[in-house]
């Protein structure tokens, strides 16, 4: 199922030698525009991307369709943005959509408890023990967030220093599912799973999803660790590069949630 979840290529973000990357981009041409006019209709109350009339299909050849006309005009204004050639790496809600379609409504149970199981290994729950700096910082922002979720789930969650593993009560992980088991639409799920995997936290994704958290404050809180080591020795381009692609995959997630 994570495999069906992966929004890209799993190694995107790993180093490439330049001649095996040069390889692959002249065999991976992109392909050229082959539409003018981008909008959206609507039809049996779903929502569709419309190219030059025809509605768009994911790879599995499923309709392209969304619950509301935000939801559509997102991946429109996508493929709207679009130059001379279709560069699916600028489109990262018409990928999670695609993702949530061919994918996760097949199953959504299993997307569900997977989501569940990184709530048993939580970012938020496991602390540093120094420096006293870098532990004031993930009290600071990780425990108003922890405090949250236990009201939500009704139950208390345990925390550790270091990266020793702490079983989480069930009636924790439990109470949290029981929110989980209210999302119907795939692409909100899978959404949620996304901005999951991408800040290592089930509890940040579930706070933007209630509105608890904006993306952006979420997507700080994730990287408290990695900001209190640029803080101290700089930033590094290569991993600030990849940072901000995964940012985009985080805002994606976000906005199809809102709309939807």
């Amino acid at each position: 199922m994570r495999d069906i979840l992966s929004l890209s290529d799993p190694k995107a973000d790993e180093p490439r030698d330049p001649m095996v990357s040069a390889q692959a981009s002249m065999r991976a041409a992109l392909p050229k525009r082959f539409y003018k006019n981008v909008e959206t209709g609507e039809r049996d109350g779903a929502h569709h991307v419309l190219l030059d009339g025809r509605a768009v299909k994911t790879p599995g050849k499923n309709t392209l369709a969304f619950a509301t006309a935000d939801a559509a005009s997102l991946v429109a204004a996508e493929f709207d943005g679009q130059g001379e050639e279709i560069d699916p790496n600028t489109m990262p809600c018409y990928r999670l959509a695609n993702t949530a379609i061919d994918g996760v409504a097949n199953d959504m149970q299993a997307v569900l408890e997977d989501i569940l199981r990184y709530c048993g290994t939580d970012l938020l729950f496991y602390r540093a023990d120094g420096p006293e700096g870098l532990a004031e910082r993930q009290r600071e922002i990780w425990d108003p967030v922890v405090d949250w979720a236990e009201s939500l789930a009704g139950a208390r969650f345990s925390l550790a220093e270091g990266v020793i593993h702490v079983a989480q009560p069930r009636e924790a992980i439990a109470g949290l599912g029981i929110h989980l088991k209210t999302v119907t639409d795939p692409v909100v799920l899978a959404a949620l799973h996304s901005m999951t995997t991408l800040t290592g936290s089930a509890l940040l994704a579930i706070a933007v999803w209630k509105g608890e958290l904006t993306a952006a404050e979420a997507w700080d809180a994730a990287h408290v660790d990695e900001d209190w080591n640029i803080a101290q020795w700089g930033e590094d381009a290569e991993a600030k590069a990849r940072r901000a692609r995964r940012w985009s995959e985080m805002d994606a997630a976000d906005r199809l949630i809102r709309a939807l």
